[in-house]
């Protein structure tokens, strides 16, 4: 009887399973899953954890594993050893945490919240993407990365010097509102000068992102009343932020040169291009139209907002130099990224002007989130330093010259009744489909083919937009993929 007892499973051995995928560890799950069920008071204080032979066998994994997590929770504290009897789960652990008391809520007691916000940023238009894309045979979608091209192994090597002792005591430290200075250096000696642009380092802000850049800069320059230029169609996050802070948004036109400067950019207070590959169309803004900006800018003293989207990525003729290394004004305020070459997921970027809207830039984003994180910032320095991204640039450079290639002439074959706009690189394609071809409709039955494109109404301001244009990306789909997922895209047409 006393045999049948202990063998018998105990209530607390149910808890624990492992998932059929994991990406930590076995040893890291079994403590994850040991230390939320603790916490979660699924698990009393002083109650004995299951034997580690009996966890191994109902695991199915080395009992040496679940020895070395018990062990790592006893040093954290969450379990004790007795001596002869096994672990159990440590009741000093929960003392200091408050039990939630039991509330009543009465009728028209709750607080309705979408009366006291003054803005819904969730109800503005979106590019949405299925956040499942990779699952997805033909991923056309844009800003993804393909994660068969990331460098893991130089990745790992700058993570691992960031985990020294001596550069956790660097970057561990409050920062205040200062960046990486290594990183500093870098952008300033690396990154800058590939686009023409030549600044002093006090002249860098290091940002989340580019979108952060153009979240700060709107800040500083636009209230009600200013008004703002955008290109149409254009980024839509973008007119989202400047439409938060003003409703004088000026919708900008696009031709195949870029941007065009004629006479409703006399009427903007600060305009925002992307004058190295438009965003959506990839059109690349001609040196004549730059100049044709500038000094229309200078004219009319405007301020402009640089995106330099994709700058990296130029297959026809030599890559443009950036508007900001022909501003002679000082009215550029140039905003760059390298979340499009790294990985999304990054999350850096950094913005270049004058030292004086830089001071301002800083101290805003000091009160936002004070700086990037340390860790990051020094992680990027030395994948920087080590060349590991100029190498990262040209393998990427090469992969999606080849993809835009054979791209272009499957939508030259399959798509004879469609036209696309010129291009001189990017990542890519913006198509016009015949008139009565609505791509919102067309992409939700793709969907269902297993092909992801994104619908082009989203990118034009106001309320009259066409429905017949769309874009192809080509960054996270493999090569080999590209005809298969065209053909079948021109079969649903």
């Amino acid at each position: 009887m006393r045999k049948y007892q202990d063998e018998s499973p105990t209530v607390t051995e149910y808890l624990f399973t492992l998932p059929k995928h994991c990406d930590s560890t076995l040893q890291s799950h079994i403590q994850e899953m040991i230390v939320s069920s603790i916490l979660d008071g699924h698990i009393e204080p002083n109650s004995p954890l299951p034997s580690s032979r009996k966890l191994a066998k109902q695991l199915s994994v080395a009992r040496n594993t679940v020895v070395y997590a018990y062990q790592h929770l006893v040093d954290e504290g969450f379990l004790v050893a007795r001596e002869r009897s096994g672990f159990y789960v440590n009741p000093e652990i929960l003392k200091g945490r408050a039990k939630a008391p039991k509330l009543e809520n009465p009728e028209g007691r709750k607080v309705n919240w979408l009366d006291m916000i003054t803005i819904k940023p969730h109800s503005f238009r979106q590019n949405k993407k299925p956040p499942n894309w990779q699952q997805y045979p033909y991923p056309f979608i844009c800003g993804q990365y393909d994660r068969d091209l990331f460098p893991i192994a130089d990745w790992r090597e700058c993570s691992r010097e960031a985990a020294a002792i001596n550069a956790i005591h660097n970057w561990a430290k409050d920062q205040i509102d200062q960046d990486n200075p290594e990183l500093i250096d870098q952008i300033h000696k690396k990154i800058l000068p590939r686009r023409g642009v030549w600044a002093e380092k006090e002249e860098i802000l290091v940002t989340v992102g580019a979108q952060q850049g153009i979240y700060l800069a709107a800040q500083l320059l636009l209230n009600t009343d200013k008004s703002m230029g955008i290109e149409n169609p254009g980024y839509v996050d973008a007119e989202n932020t400047f439409s938060m802070l003003t409703s004088k948004v000026i919708p900008l036109a696009v031709d195949d040169q870029g941007l065009v400067p004629d006479r409703q950019l006399a009427k903007c207070d600060c305009i925002y291009t992307t004058p190295s590959h438009h965003y959506p169309s990839t059109v690349t803004m001609s040196k004549e139209r730059r100049q044709e900006l500038l000094e229309s800018a200078h004219k009319n003293n405007i301020i402009i907002i640089e995106d330099d989207y994709e700058s990296e990525f130029n297959y026809v003729g030599d890559p443009a130099p950036a508007l900001k290394s022909m501003d002679s004004d000082g009215r550029v305020i140039y905003i760059g990224s390298l979340s499009k070459t790294l990985a999304p997921g990054i999350r850096l970027g950094y913005m270049v002007t004058s030292k004086a809207f830089i001071e301002q830039a800083r101290s805003l984003r000091r009160l936002i989130l004070r700086h990037p994180p340390s860790n990051n910032q020094f992680i990027i320095a030395q994948f920087l330093k080590r060349g590991y991204h100029d190498a990262l640039v040209n393998r990427l450079s090469q992969t999606l010259h080849e993809r835009w290639s054979i791209l272009g002439d499957l939508l030259e074959t399959h798509f004879p009744g469609s036209s696309r706009r010129s291009t001189f690189g990017g990542s890519a394609f913006w198509v016009e489909a015949p008139a009565t071809i609505n791509t919102e409709q067309l992409a939700l039955k793709a969907m269902s083919h297993g092909i992801l494109f994104e619908p082009g109404a989203v990118f034009f301001h106001g309320d009259k937009k066409p429905q017949n244009f769309f874009r192809l990306g080509f960054s996270s789909i493999a090569t080999d993929k590209l005809e298969g997922g065209i053909r079948k895209l021109s079969d649903l047409f």
